[in-house]
């Protein structure tokens, strides 16, 4: 009997299998019929709409000259007398652009690198951010940054249906859901505008068969986190409960076996959709593992951007007792774990607690500073503050949400640690910003802070790498206790070993590698029309960005 059932239980997986499977390329198909009899209309709009953003830009250009003509010329398609203008169109799809985290500093940085070395490309963002405006975009940008973006070459295209990649509207099946769901996205930003390159950067690669098949752009990915990953396969597979895999489905063996059903099938489409990719750019040795073998390529390691010069003039000395934890308040960050780990730490040491109105030099305070995307990050926000209390460490905890570039930087210069706790970070910009400060980092023992961030440099340590709320309570305590002098060595190390590595200029060198070859190009072709005529002057370079 139970052979028998084994048997059943098989056939009933595979079925299941070849269902999803079956269920998805049947929606991957009726989309591509639908792009295709969709796709007269949006080239009919094309040049109508990309004159709209060209006239947009001449406005922006007029006013900071201070000149604002009452008529714009209309263009004739002939840019031979307008080398000095704008003639193609680099679109961003990052539906969260004015969200303040890390993801949002690659967008920026490399806007505004392109700005600077392509003065002919108009960068647009589709953003579904639509309670701002652009200037309220580009002040946050300068706040939260400390980046100045040229308003005559940066467009934005506000679309009024995110909430179909929202985490609320896909409670289950949520990568399929949300991956469909860009698809509606990226459909609305096609309408808009289609420009000639379209560039990923937040990993919507369901975006890619309408950008390149229907759009006719060149597509660049720049991947932060892989959507599925052999880690999180092999976490469903072990039954370990995480933010992505529930108690109860860890608890199943049936609900186990048909989530490895669901994320082999899914991993089987997000390969099928990545080969759409012209260039593919990975920002850690960890996400070019698993995108390089997902997508059987060979993509190019780009680290993301880290203002270090803005943060290494900090003193090393005379540190205060802050805990400094520097990430946007999303569930996959670890806030709960360190929370856990403050919570070890006060227990075995009650002399670090805080309390209110007693002055004592051995308090210890702990201090959450991150970006608020939306309502229910806020709601997550206040889970924190009620775990603190549950904890009984509410009096050691401070939380600091949406602050501006200049009070991170303040924090930064008078913390003593920077902790991170999030499982598989692909990368970990914080990280480099507490090494650059000068704060001691304690960072989660996996993917890029352990692949790439806090290694040794000169052979010696740069900081601590834990896993449970245990180790990292551990890790704390050693630096608390440390005498200054070893500090002193280990900040130095940490300072040096991030300016060489992930600096500004070094994401500036690499990115323009990857992009010269499509945003120098003498002529865009769209099903064979020549629709942008060429620059007058075009610099020959050889393009050595890797291409898929």
């Amino acid at each position: 009997m139970p052979s028998t059932l084994a048997v059943v239980f098989r056939h009933l997986v595979l079925w299941t299998s070849l269902t999803i499977v079956t269920l998805s390329t049947t929606v991957l198909v009726a989309y591509a019929i639908l792009s295709a009899y969709l796709n007269t209309s949006i080239l009919r709009g094309y040049k109508t709409n990309r004159q709209r953003v060209f006239n947009e830009m001449a406005l922006e250009r007029e006013k900071k000259s201070g000149k604002i003509s009452k008529k714009v010329k209309k263009d004739t398609g002939d840019n031979k007398d307008k080398k000095d203008e704008p003639y193609m169109i680099a679109g961003f799809f990052h539906p969260y652009c004015n969200a303040g985290g890390g993801g949002e500093r690659v967008l920026w940085t490399a806007i505004r690198d392109i700005q600077q070395k392509y003065p002919g490309v108009v960068c647009v963002v589709y953003t579904g951010d639509t309670d701002v405006n652009k200037q309220d975009i580009l002040d946050r940008v300068r706040s939260s940054f400390n980046i100045d973006l040229d308003p005559s070459l940066v467009g934005f295209e506000f679309l009024e249906k995110r909430y179909w990649v929202e985490d609320a509207k896909w409670p289950r099946f949520t990568l399929i859901g949300q991956s469909l769901g860009s698809m509606v996205l990226g459909w609305e930003a096609l309408k808009k505008v289609v420009p000639d390159v379209w560039i990923d950067t937040m990993g919507y690669a369901f975006t890619y068969p309408a950008a390149r098949m229907f759009g006719g752009c060149q597509v660049i990915a720049y991947v932060h986190y892989p959507t599925v990953s052999s880690d999180m396969i092999g976490r469903v597979a072990s039954r370990e409960s995480s933010h992505n895999n529930a108690s109860q489905v860890a608890s199943s063996p049936l609900y186990t076996a048909l989530k490895l059903v669901y994320y082999r099938g899914f991993a089987m489409l997000y390969a099928l959709v990545g080969a759409f990719s012209h260039v593919v750019m990975s920002n850690s040795s960890w996400t070019k593992g698993h995108i390089d073998s997902l997508w059987s390529i060979q993509s190019t390691v780009v680290y993301p951007p880290c203002d270090t010069n803005a943060f290494n003039q900090s003193a090393l000395r005379n540190r205060e007792r802050i805990i400094l934890s520097v990430a946007q308040f999303r569930p996959e960050k670890g806030h709960g774990l360190q929370l856990e780990a403050l919570g070890e730490l006060l227990k075995s040491h009650p002399e670090y607690k805080r309390q209110e109105g007693v002055e004592n030099p051995l308090a210890v305070q702990l201090v959450m500073l991150g970006s608020a995307r939306n309502a229910s990050d806020q709601a997550r926000i206040q889970q924190l503050k009620d775990k603190s209390v549950e904890l009984g460490i509410s009096d050691n905890v401070t939380f600091v949400v949406n602050a501006p570039f200049s009070e991170l930087q303040s924090w930064l210069a008078r913390a003593k640690i920077g902790i991170h706790a999030m499982l598989d970070e692909h990368f970990g910009i914080g990280i480099v910003e507490y090494m650059a400060a000068g704060l001691i980092p304690v960072a989660h023992n996996s993917g890029g802070p352990k692949m790439d961030i806090v290694r040794p440099f000169n052979n010696a340590p740069t900081g601590y790498l834990a896993t449970t709320a245990q180790e990292f309570a551990e890790a704390l305590e050693k630096v608390l206790v440390a005498d200054e002098s070893s500090l002193l060595d280990m900040q130095l190390r940490a300072r040096d070993s991030v300016q060489e590595r992930f600096s500004e200029k070094v994401f500036g060198d690499q990115i323009q590698k990857c992009l010269h070859q499509v945003l120098s190009r003498e002529k865009v072709v769209i099903f064979g029309s020549n629709l942008i005529p060429a620059p007058v002057e075009v610099v020959a370079q050889e393009p050595s960005a890797s291409s898929t």
